[in-house]
């Protein structure tokens, strides 16, 4: 059976974290199947992890996996506006992949119109070009006090008059009342333009819940499209959270990593290899636990590395790095991870906070300035490390220039000639602008052997997303009835094979 839809649905939760995500991604591979030329879309994304693009703009990681799900390369239209946080109350605003402003919450509501338009643009683009559209919502469209201009959820979808279908997770509890809790909070016209209900992360025997689908049919006179279990072990790439499980453990003689859980953590999907490797015992670790013995730490990329390091500090992570480097352990800094190793961090814009100066941890010989202007590209090379031949691949991300006499040992030679990051003279410290450098499988091999692990195995993480990928689209197919989804869509029209 192909899944075959025309035309525009759009998917969105009850809550954050329902599956919205992962559900456009199944079906966009579905769709792909099928012979469609489908895209992915979410108008507006909240998200510290993020990808680079193939037309040199910047897009939600969760984007960039949809894209990989539909076969095409990650574009910025599939996700025009990107706001990354910098604190509790304020975001960098990111549109059509470039940065344009550092917005407080209010003042960010008051330009959402002129955000507005970049999200409409796209959006046609994407209509003259793809036979499908699947468009994700952004948290939940419940949230009254966000109505009033909205262009994540409802106001979109009223805007281009598409249909929706809205997702709930069950594992939480209190699914029915989720569901049936948001649709009291929309207007007439937002209720009936939700064709149907699709229930997520189930685990147990369907037949003890078949009353309450029956229940929420009779009720509310929206189908239940169907049931989706509880997917245990998906190797994809995280929207934003961290993992719920903020351990994974190796064999008993695995090498161990810990990775301080920063406040302001960007792409964190860095370490999704690491998390999958059998190999490694993996941890986050967050405020209020001491740092673990281990062999690796790494220091992660940060959306505010001035205060995040200010963090670290606080924590304790600065005498635990000194006295883990005396005890012979390695340390990795990835982007921000980096600049937190050298002399001084210098942001005399206040790109990402209040303007001036701070020392950073001065175990490389590196300074750092922030500047206005971020630099975005997708690059190949290969890890200086080791015999200097594993082959690495990943993105740069970063809005930091660094200098220092460290540079001259480099971590990374890109295959355009330019070094990256560097390596201590004792070689215990590395450290490098490239996020994903442990998805290659080489890189990710020479890197743990040069943390200490004895025959590492060259895992390829992405097979893993890639097998995945395929796992969800085949579950979709069982649980769903993609004849009621595929007929939802927009007016263009579907057909199901």
């Amino acid at each position: 059976m192909h899944f075959a839809p025309r035309g525009t649905l759009m998917i969105q939760g009850t809550t954050s974290d329902a599956g919205k995500s992962t559900l456009v991604a199944g079906l966009c591979r579905l769709a792909r199947r099928g012979g469609v030329r489908v895209a992915p879309f979410k108008p507006q994304n909240m998200a510290l992890n993020s990808a680079v693009t193939v037309d040199g703009g910047e897009i939600g990681r969760a984007q960039a996996l949809q894209a990989l799900a539909a076969g095409v390369d990650a574009q910025i239209d599939f996700n025009p506006v990107l706001l990354k946080p910098t604190s509790d109350r304020g975001a960098q605003v990111i549109i059509h992949g470039h940065a344009h402003a550092n917005l407080d919450a209010r003042a960010y509501h008051e330009y959402k119109s002129v955000a507005f338009e970049a999200v409409l643009a796209s959006y046609a683009r994407l209509q003259a070009r793809f036979d499908s559209v699947i468009v994700e919502g952004a948290g939940s469209p419940a949230e009254v006090n966000l109505r009033d201009r909205d262009i994540a959820n409802m106001g979109f979808a009223e805007r281009v008059d598409c249909p929706v279908v809205l997702v709930a997770d069950i594992d939480r509890g209190g699914v029915f009342a989720h569901l049936t809790g948001t649709l009291a909070c929309l207007s007439e016209s937002e209720q009936a333009r939700i064709r149907g209900f699709v229930i997520n992360r189930f685990r147990g025997d369907i037949g003890l819940l078949q009353p309450g689908l029956d229940w929420l049919e009779e009720r509310t006179g929206k189908p239940v499209f169907g049931v989706v279990p509880y997917l245990h072990g998906l190797t994809l790439d995280a929207e934003d959270m961290l993992p719920g499980e903020m351990r994974t453990r190796g064999a008993r003689d695995a090498l161990k990593v810990i990775v301080p859980a920063l406040p302001r953590i960007s792409n964190h999907t860095d370490f999704d290899a690491l998390r999958a490797h059998p190999q490694v015992d993996f941890q986050y670790v967050k405020a209020g636990v001491a740092p673990p013995p281990a062999d690796l730490i790494v220091l992660p990329g940060s959306k505010s590395v001035q205060r995040d390091l200010a963090w670290l500090r606080e924590h304790g992570w600065d005498r635990a790095i000194e006295r883990h480097l005396r005890y012979g352990g390695k340390v990795l800094g990835i982007c921000g991870g980096m600049q937190m190793l050298g002399r001084d961090i210098d942001d005399p814009d206040g790109v990402e906070g209040p303007a001036g100066r701070v020392d950073g941890l001065g175990l490389l010989d590196l300074s750092t300035a922030l500047t206005p202007h971020k630099l975005l590209d997708n690059v190949t090379g290969r890890l200086a490390l080791g015999d200097g031949r594993a082959s690495v691949r990943g993105y740069e991300i970063h809005m930091g220039r660094t200098s220092g006499a460290a540079l001259a040992r480099p971590a990374v030679l890109f295959d355009d000639g330019r070094p990256d990051g560097a390596v201590s003279a004792d070689n215990q410290i590395a450290a490098t602008y490239l996020h994903g450098i442990f998805d290659t499988p080489e890189a990710c091999a020479a890197l743990l052997e040069w943390a200490g692990l004895e025959r590492a195995e060259a895992l390829d993480y992405p097979a893993l997303r890639e097998a995945s990928l395929e796992r969800l689209a085949d579950t979709l197919a069982q649980s769903l009835d993609l004849e009621a989804i595929a007929a939802a869509f927009g007016r263009d029209g579907a057909s199901i094979v």
